[in-house]
């Protein structure tokens, strides 16, 4: 009988550990051999321990061995937005989405933090890390959603500074596996990127291909391609006035 219970509380404990139980009691009491006991003991942790290598977190629900997902990106100042719409329009069957975003840049030590508010009680926090280099880039990023942009723009202000701000109206076609805007920049003006959202079973070569050939299709000329991020952009043109 003290066995059994013993027995019942090492199956218990792996649960306990991740708040799984409440004050239950334990199961009616059997008779186990001391085979039996390290039979059921082992079961218990078994089963737990797939569980959790199939949902990857320990058992405060942070996330274990996470990989961030990632993209190849291409940037590039459009000289033509309604030539460049028809042909985005006809690739992706679509008259597109528009979406109006503010970003807020802040001081950040490695990539780029930056909060996206879209004006509309709803944001996402975003960092983000990629070479600045002409043509298809990979980028690899960390994405939060937040329902209070203002309240969590004060507080990252406060604790790391603003580097700038970059408003723009964006135009978004889906196109396959990639994301493609037309942006007017407010201070910039009209832009395009691809975002070929990686699958995890390509390689950065096949997504700069997915995305040179749509750049191709699309009519961007390599000589319109640019470096870095609009906020970059942005502070480099307050430089040079």
């Amino acid at each position: 009988m003290r066995t059994a219970a013993v027995s019942w509380r090492l199956c218990r404990l792996p649960a306990l550990l991740c708040g799984q139980f409440g004050a239950h009691p334990p199961p009616p009491l059997r008779a186990f051999s001391c085979s039996q006991t390290t039979a059921a003991v082992w079961e218990c942790f078994a089963v737990k321990s797939s569980a959790d290598t199939q949902q990857q977190t320990n058992c405060s629900g942070h996330p274990q061995n996470r990989v961030m997902p990632s993209n190849v990106e291409i940037k590039a100042k459009v000289s033509d937005a309604t030539r460049f719409a028809e042909r985005a329009a006809q690739l992706s069957q679509s008259e597109g989405t528009i979406i109006r975003q503010c970003d807020t840049f802040f001081n950040c030590s490695r990539g780029r933090l930056k909060l996206r508010d879209f004006m509309n009680e709803s944001g996402q926090l975003i960092f983000y890390e990629r070479p600045d280099t002409d043509g298809p880039k990979l980028s690899r990023y960390s994405i939060s959603a937040t329902s209070d942009p203002p309240g969590l723009r004060a507080v990252l202000s406060d604790a790391l500074g603003v580097k700038g701000e970059v408003r723009k109206e964006r135009r978004l076609f889906m196109i396959g596996q990639t994301r493609v805007h037309l942006d007017a920049v407010e201070g910039l003006g009209d832009y395009m990127e691809l975002e070929v959202v990686m699958r995890p079973d390509q390689t950065v070569e096949e997504g700069q291909q997915v995305a040179e050939d749509l750049m191709e299709k699309l009519g961007v000329s390599k000589e319109s391609l640019v470096t870095g991020a609009y906020m970059d952009l942005i502070l480099k043109g307050h430089k040079e006035a």
